[in-house]
């Protein structure tokens, strides 16, 4: 299996039919132009000298020529390396002297980025700029690169690397993990599976394509479906779901709240969508229901993280059953394990819990869409897959329906007087609060206690609330000890590129390396 091979399948059975509704530039792109598109920029790569194994990097936002580069990539054996625009130059040469691509692609709005990397870099031989007002070297290359297909690009595909992701997760410096053309044709295989992709679809991609949600475009894509990319804003998001018809997307807590409260919501048709899935960890049950009364459709819920995408979903027909039931409980899961996926859950001698719903271990997985490792670290790979399996450091438990229900981070949970108090649930009370868009649980020191349970909160727009709201709504759904001591109301939270929210910023303040691992 080549994934870059996906484009010349549906360029010879529809060649004029649209792939790409790039709304970053205005262009809707047939999937024959997508190939011919493809085919240039691989012989132009190679022309370049590039050779099997090379990495190379890109520095964009969403944009067609974003998927041209995976789809390139995949066909000749290169490996992707999507640079996160959001970091400062100083983070990104890091991550470039440690993939050390050979080829670096920008658009033009980060040409001052480009010009700083340019001067501390090594490893990168072409510098190619594409985009508006730009120098036109990504665009000149590619019209001197013939449009052939290389029979030498049949020997590429299965276990040979496809992409790494550079990911800092919620816990420090960033790692990249390797993904092959197997473990990525996997994961789409996985959501093949639970989203019943027809080809009549529209997808919308609101998460970056440097990071795993792209593989849920490029599933799409493989279908045959149209894909509409965008830069994530709430409002052109809804416009972008009527004008297209677009049939599923995929948001995180963030996003979906945000679109729910945009202005005359209600007056957008959104008639077309026929699921919503979210990820980023389990929504508060009070949001999965809001979403699926304003949306009007289904909502899947996937439990994923980039080393081992699409694990577990909670599905459209669990979310109907936990409604008409009333077992809004079940809506709190991450669903159960994956089409071609295995999870267990473990204690800390490894063996593996009951089914009772109370006890609680650490979450491994085996599956072939799990990563190869991680990148030039067979140490930490060691370390994090085990006979097969791979440690997640998520800690949850199970019901004995095989539902799985996370309840932290291994290194989010806090310790307060001798007790263990997992942040979610305490995120999931202040929840229910109705004024509440975002929040965020840490421990922070304290001489009695050990450690104090703080909340960070952002409010809905127009909407008010103070500290003793905001204590008592979470008094009355847990244990005393569990109830946040301490409220700041903030207009953001620090997040990871996915819409991850970073509790590690927010500890930073409170505890030294040496007091709390981050």
């Amino acid at each position: 299996m080549n994934i870059g091979m996906i484009t010349k399948k549906h360029a010879a059975i529809s060649p004029s039919k649209i792939a790409i509704i790039d709304h970053t530039s205005h262009r809707r792109i047939s999937f024959g132009e997508l190939e011919d598109h493809v085919l240039r920029l691989a012989n132009a790569l190679e022309n370049m000298g590039a050779r099997k194994g090379d990495r190379i990097a890109i520095l964009s936002q969403n944009c067609m020529e974003f998927m041209a580069l995976y789809l390139a990539c995949g066909r000749c054996g290169f490996i992707a390396l999507p640079l996160n625009w959001r970091l400062a130059a100083p983070e990104l040469e890091k991550i470039i002297v440690d993939g050390e691509p050979r080829v670096l692609i920008y658009h033009q709005k980060f040409i001052e980025t480009a010009g700083l990397l340019k001067k501390s870099t090594l490893s990168i031989k072409s510098w190619l700029e594409f985009g508006a007002g730009s120098s036109r070297s990504y665009e000149i290359c590619l019209e001197k690169a013939p449009a052939t297909f290389n029979t030498q690009w049949e020997s590429t595909g299965d276990q040979d690397p496809l992409y790494i992701l550079y990911t800092g997760g919620t816990t420090g410096a960033s790692k990249g993990v390797l993904h092959s053309h197997s473990s990525t044709f996997c994961a789409m295989m996985n959501n093949t599976a639970v989203e019943g992709i027809q080809p009549t679809d529209v997808y919308m991609l609101t998460g970056q394509m440097f990071h795993s949600p792209v593989v849920m475009a490029i599933t799409y894509l493989s279908h045959g479906c149209p894909v509409v990319l965008t830069n994530f804003e709430p409002k052109s998001a809804l416009e972008l779901i009527q004008n297209e018809r677009v049939t599923a997307f995929i948001g995180i807590t963030t996003m979906l709240n945000w679109m729910m409260a945009v202005e005359n919501f209600e007056q957008y048709d959104l008639s077309s969508l026929r699921h919503v899935k979210y990820g980023g960890g389990p929504l508060p049950a009070s949001v999965v229901k809001e979403a699926m009364e304003k949306f009007n459709c289904d909502l899947i819920g996937i439990y994923g993280q980039t080393e081992g995408i699409a694990m577990s979903f909670l599905t459209t027909e669990d979310h109907r059953n936990a409604i008409a039931n009333n077992n809004l409980e079940r809506l709190n899961s991450c669903g159960r394990e994956a089409y071609l996926t295995t999870i267990s859950i473990i204690d800390e001698d490894g063996n593996e819990i009951p089914k009772d719903y109370q006890t609680s271990g650490e979450v491994i997985i085996k599956s072939p869409a799990n990563m190869l490792g991680y990148w030039k670290n067979p140490e930490l790979t060691e370390k994090t897959i085990i006979d097969g399996w791979m440690r997640t450091g998520d800690i949850g438990k199970w019901d004995s329906e095989g539902f799985i229900y996370l309840i932290d981070r291994a290194k989010d949970m806090i310790i307060s007087g001798g007790e263990n108090i997992y942040s979610i649930q305490v995120e999931e009370a202040i929840y229910k609060h109705p004024a509440v868009l975002e929040t965020a649980v840490i421990g922070i020191p304290d001489m009695e206690w050990g450690e104090l349970v703080k909340a960070y909160v952002v409010l809905k727009p127009n909407t008010t609330a103070n500290s003793d709201d905001i204590i008592n709504i979470a008094k009355s759904h847990l244990a005393s000890y569990q109830k946040p001591r301490i409220i700041e109301f903030v207009e953001s939270l620090p997040k990871a590129p996915t819409g991850k929210i970073l509790k590690r910023i927010l500890r930073d303040k409170y505890w030294s390396e040496k007091d709390k691992s981050v």
